[in-house]
């Protein structure tokens, strides 16, 4: 057993504290004085990021934020078998796309490195060590084979799955003699009765018995790698971890932790447990979905702080449910004592309509509007490319008017280079015969176009071209202004439907404007 786990646990002490007053409030929220906020979010890396991941490291980062803490990445992946390839980097270039980058973690590195469980195999060995000398831990010599039976007994019988502690009360002689043949048992921990009662910032008042209904769980597995038990309470310990907001599926799990912090003798963090985020039907958000993940999102053109909007408005913490807070805002607003335990309904569907008004505050702010400009400059490129009959579309200028004009009307960036918006970047193909379906005056009609387009110059706006267009209608006898109206837009974008016809006329401007009726009278 001395070869298995060497040397003693010495504590890690926290990480230095930040000297701040305390209020009423953050002494509600579990904020000691002088102590240092630090929260983590640790995902396995056996998935890509999605929703509810994001969800729960949104909620640790404005937490932290807002108490001037730290937000820390750590990677949970001591299940070598399930790990995916690539994952690891996603979730924290995810992090990063959306606004609430870790402070710490294994890219950033930091003061409690490393940051993958997998490089911390030591600490863990060191903490069974000091609870198999305590007599908190045992070996545990079973089978895969036995356990398995044990498991199909139970679930025959109707009962929840559970070790029966077979291995708990072997001698010194038994346990010597069994080391002999196997010298890589797992450890279990002695799970005690009478577990403590906690109060959760989120649930209030809980305590789960939970010897009374499991047997004692592998803390550490023959193959050296820890459990989740076991892992999570050491690097809490050790990387300073003030609060733990998790998901609340672990609430049951945290009588089982408090006991491990006991037999450690080590004082727990505070925990809040946060309400599962679900469809809007109340099922459970599933990968199997597909669509849940962040890279879908951001592939389709949605903002990061649409995403965090909807995510944190189907929810609670804050004290009024609107739509359109940034980040900041967010931060600002955020209030621990607000998470009700009610699940989250979250309700993709409107998520387009977050997305209008996200960017529609990008589009009013200067510089964000010049980036908007390089990124459809880059989506025209990638959706035309080579069909660009004049690549004076790429100039910025004309980017910007585009989107000056159609803000507010399209929820992604993305939407002005689908089909309907195709007309801004190519010219429509018309044919005669389907202009001359729509009124045998198409000759009359495109000449007076060119006529008003003389008049005007280049002062085109859309309130004046609105009003001369309804003059040049009324001066066609027997001919309807919606139809001359039709006959414009299909000559302009070839569509039947659209923006407004002055609208389009002052996207494409005179020039490009002249060039088109032209092409319909030459025809």
């Amino acid at each position: 057993m001395a070869v298995l786990l060497k040397g003693l646990l010495q504590p890690g002490r926290p990480l230095a504290a930040l000297g701040r007053p305390v209020g009423r409030r953050e002494a509600s929220l579990g904020i000691d004085p002088g102590a240092a906020v630090r929260v983590r979010f640790a995902p396995s890396p056996t998935g890509f990021l999605h929703l509810g991941g994001l969800r729960t490291a949104l909620y640790n980062y404005i937490f932290a934020k807002k108490h001037q803490g730290s937000f820390i990445l750590r990677l949970e992946d001591t299940d070598q078998t399930r790990l995916v390839p690539g994952a690891a980097e996603n979730i924290e270039d995810m992090l990063e796309w959306a606004g609430i980058p870790p402070d710490e973690s294994p890219r950033q590195g930091g003061p409690a490195g490393p940051y993958l469980q997998s490089q911390r195999l030591e600490l863990y060995a060191q903490a069974t060590q000091a609870l198999l000398k305590a007599g908190a831990a045992y070996p545990c010599f079973c089978s895969p084979q036995r356990l398995e039976l044990l498991k199909r007994e139970a679930l025959r019988n109707h009962q929840t799955p559970r070790y029966d502690n077979r291995c708990r009360n072997l001698s010194p002689g038994q346990v010597a003699q069994k080391l002999a043949k196997d010298p890589k048992p797992a450890i279990r921990f002695r799970l005690d009765e009478g577990a403590p009662a906690f109060q959760d910032l989120v649930y209030g008042w809980s305590r789960h018995d939970v010897a009374s209904v499991e047997g004692d769980p592998v803390i550490l597995k023959s193959d050296g790698f820890p459990t989740y038990h076991l892992a999570c309470v050491v690097d809490d310990h050790h990387m300073g971890i003030s609060h733990v907001l998790r998901g609340s599926e672990w609430l049951v799990s945290t009588s089982k932790h408090l006991l491990l912090y006991r037999a450690l003798g080590w004082p727990p963090p505070h925990f809040a447990h946060l309400p599962l985020l679900l469809n809007k039907d109340g099922s459970k958000l599933s990968k199997r979905q597909g669509d849940i993940f962040l890279e879908h999102f951001a592939a389709a053109g949605f903002l990061p702080d649409a995403l965090l909007d909807i995510i944190t408005n189907c929810g609670s913490g804050f004290a009024e449910n609107q739509m359109g807070r940034t980040l900041s805002e967010l931060i600002t607003q955020f209030d621990l004592t607000r998470i009700t335990c009610h699940s989250a309904l979250l309700d993709l569907e409107k998520l387009p309509e977050f997305n209008r008004l996200h960017l529609r505050r990008l589009v009013s702010c200067e510089t964000q509007r010049r980036r908007l400009v390089g990124k459809l400059q880059a989506l025209v490129e990638e959706a035309f490319g080579s069909q660009l009959q004049d690549r004076d579309v790429l100039d910025p200028a004309y980017v910007e008017r585009i989107i000056l004009l159609r803000q507010g009307h399209i929820c992604r960036l993305q939407d002005l280079v689908s089909p309907a918006h195709s007309y801004l970047w190519t010219r429509p193909a018309v044919g005669r015969a389907q202009l001359g379906a729509i009124s045998e005056k198409v000759d009359v009609i495109a000449k007076r176009v060119l006529g008003l387009l003389e008049g005007t110059g280049s002062s085109l706006t859309q309130d004046v071209l609105n009003g001369e267009l309804k003059k040049l209608s009324e001066g066609l006898e027997g001919t309807k202004h919606s139809n001359v109206m039709k006959l414009l837009r299909m000559a302009l974008s070839g569509q039947l439907q659209g923006p407004p016809v002055a609208e389009m006329m002052v996207s494409l401007g005179p020039k490009e404007v002249r060039e088109r009726i032209q092409k319909v009278l030459s025809s």
